[in-house]
């Protein structure tokens, strides 16, 4: 079954909100946030004019920041947009290769609001769409092993990091997420207590 392009719309708002916020605070007025925003409707957010969205940021039933709450309606008119040229932005994102999975970040980044960083996969990853997710255990890994050396997020690294997923993904066929994760559980703070 297709996921609605508002699901997405709630998800990345979400994942905006919970960047900086403690979850639980987010989680306690998401239903707020789904009342005042229609649900996330497309159709409706496209309709509404930007001096609605100034009143709704005030709402007292959100987390009231206007520069993330901004990002509903920027996001709104990149899925219509990307939706447009694909028939939804669903379909855009399943068909997406997933040996480019940085790309794919790159497209949330470039026209998608505050969706850089591990925001934008964060949201992939809540999804559905198989990602790994740059944390600060994956960093280490790749550091400790010579896979990057530079920046994080530069393209270099990014490059470098997807290659070493792919390799992974090819001698073990696991998903992007499962090796991300077993990564991530056997480096860094996560191994200090079996070492005793």
């Amino acid at each position: 079954m297709a996921i609605d392009d508002s699901a997405w719309l709630e998800e990345f708002t979400r994942k905006i909100f919970q960047s900086g916020f403690y979850w639980s605070v987010v989680d306690a007025k998401w239903a707020g946030f789904q009342e005042v925003f229609w649900h996330f409707s497309i159709e409706k957010l496209l309709l509404m004019p930007p001096e609605m969205l100034e009143r709704k940021a005030s709402d007292p039933r959100i987390i009231r920041n206007f520069k993330k709450v901004k990002t509903i309606r920027d996001n709104c008119l990149m899925i219509h947009d990307i939706a447009q040229k694909h028939g939804s932005f669903s379909t855009f994102i399943a068909n997406f290769p997933s040996e480019d999975i940085v790309q794919l970040w790159n497209e949330l980044k470039i026209h998608g609001a505050r969706l850089g960083g591990n925001t934008g996969a964060y949201a992939l990853r809540a999804m559905g769409k198989d990602t790994f997710v740059l944390s600060r255990d994956i960093e280490g890994y790749c550091r400790a092993c010579d896979v990057i050396d530079g920046g994080l997020h530069s393209k270099r690294s990014h490059l470098a990091i997807q290659a070493m997923f792919l390799q992974f993904q090819e001698q073990s066929g696991r998903s992007y997420q499962e090796l991300s994760q077993l990564v991530a559980y056997s480096f860094g703070d996560n191994i200090v207590g079996w070492q005793n």
